[in-house]
């Protein structure tokens, strides 16, 4: 979380200053109709804005992407890959193989057969739960957060993401 807030849309008080600062009556006499200074938009009401706008909901027809849940309330179960349908070697590692000579379709890869690594030695860097945690988990947790401006948790995703109860 920052250790100071920022300016958002109230500004800070004028410091007086000859130089180098803002003079508000010059201002709010050059830009009167301003929905700053008409009160129509204030820190809260931007701080509002800006999740409705960015972080709740579904996005539909989105930059290329039909649509998109905020929430990731489809985010995967990784219990629940099929490994045989998929040609997978693990959840947590895509098939490395080549389809082979003459294809580029993923569908006609081999099956891997060397060495997939023990995920109980699946040390990730920095702290957390690792790198096997499910994102059907982790997404159901973060989603569960009031996300404000400034309501952040220093260090973690979510409380408990640290696996520190």
């Amino acid at each position: 979380m920052a250790e100071q807030n920022q300016i958002i849309v109230k500004p800070i008080v004028e410091s007086g200053a000859s130089k180098g600062s803002r003079k508000q009556v010059n201002l709010i006499s050059c830009f009167a109709a301003s929905p700053i200074y008409t009160g129509d938009m204030n820190d809260d009401e931007r701080k509002k804005l800006y999740a409705q706008l960015a972080l709740e909901g579904v996005v539909v027809n989105g930059n290329g992407v039909n649509s998109f849940d905020r929430d990731f309330s489809d985010a995967p179960n990784l219990e629940d890959v099929d490994l045989s349908t998929h040609n997978l070697p693990s959840p947590f590692m895509p098939n490395p193989t080549s389809p082979g000579p003459g294809s580029l379709n993923a569908a006609d890869k081999p099956a891997y057969t060397g060495t997939v690594p023990d995920m109980d030695f699946n040390v990730e860097f920095g702290s957390g739960k690792g790198g096997t945690v499910s994102p059907s988990e982790t997404a159901k947790e973060i989603s569960k957060q009031s996300v404000h401006l400034s309501s952040y948790i220093s260090g973690r995703s979510y409380a408990g993401s640290d696996g520190q109860a």
